[in-house]
């Protein structure tokens, strides 16, 4: 279990059948209901984006799994939820369970943050503080700790361009928003 108090919402893994990501969701949507853990299972994540193709010249939409397989389920980690996730039909575990009857280990909330991002579905764009041409200080990541100027911010995606000095040189490095804090000055 996390360090993180037990009746907090968070996000998990659950491996399913490759292809079968959609309708595992619908399965538990639907046992969400019948077996009454609305106040525990949340949102159900596939994590698909639409993909062009070019097909006898014309373009087609075509929908691609960003990992196949795996299903994003946000829930408070009860035993009842954690149940009824792991016996709902298609689903073949939880990532980050040892097995043997432990629960699994949440997926950072930054890591969460990037995918529904990407996804375009991320709750709320996080507000900053810091605009280019400001000094900021990295706060994760291998570049955690390191200080560096902003050149260039996408609010879209919430990715900054931090000019960071390695090896002596000004490098280009894209830090996503809530990685950067302001150095005050």
């Amino acid at each position: 279990m996390s360090e993180n108090n037990q009746n907090q919402r968070e996000w998990f893994v659950v491996n399913t059948y490759a292809g079968h990501e959609n309708r595992v969701k619908e399965n538990l949507e639907k046992r969400m209901e019948t077996m009454g853990i609305q106040d525990c299972l949340f949102r159900i994540v596939v994590a698909e984006e639409v993909e062009i193709e070019i097909k006898n010249g014309k373009q087609v939409e075509k929908m691609h799994n960003l990992f196949p397989g795996y299903l994003f389920v946000e829930m408070i980690m009860t035993d009842d939820a954690w149940y009824v996730v792991r016996n709902t039909p298609g689903v073949t575990g939880f990532i980050g369970s040892s097995g043997g009857g432990a629960k699994p280990f949440p997926v950072s909330q930054d890591e969460m943050d990037a995918i529904l991002r990407r996804l375009g579905k991320a709750d709320a764009l996080v507000n900053v503080n810091f605009t280019v041409g400001d000094e900021v200080r990295i706060l994760t990541g291998p570049f955690g700790g390191m200080e560096g100027k902003i050149s260039a911010m996408n609010d879209q995606t919430q990715i900054a361009s931090v000019l960071i000095l390695l090896f002596g040189r000004e490098t280009p490095t894209d830090i996503s928003y809530g990685d950067l804090e302001k150095i005050e000055e």
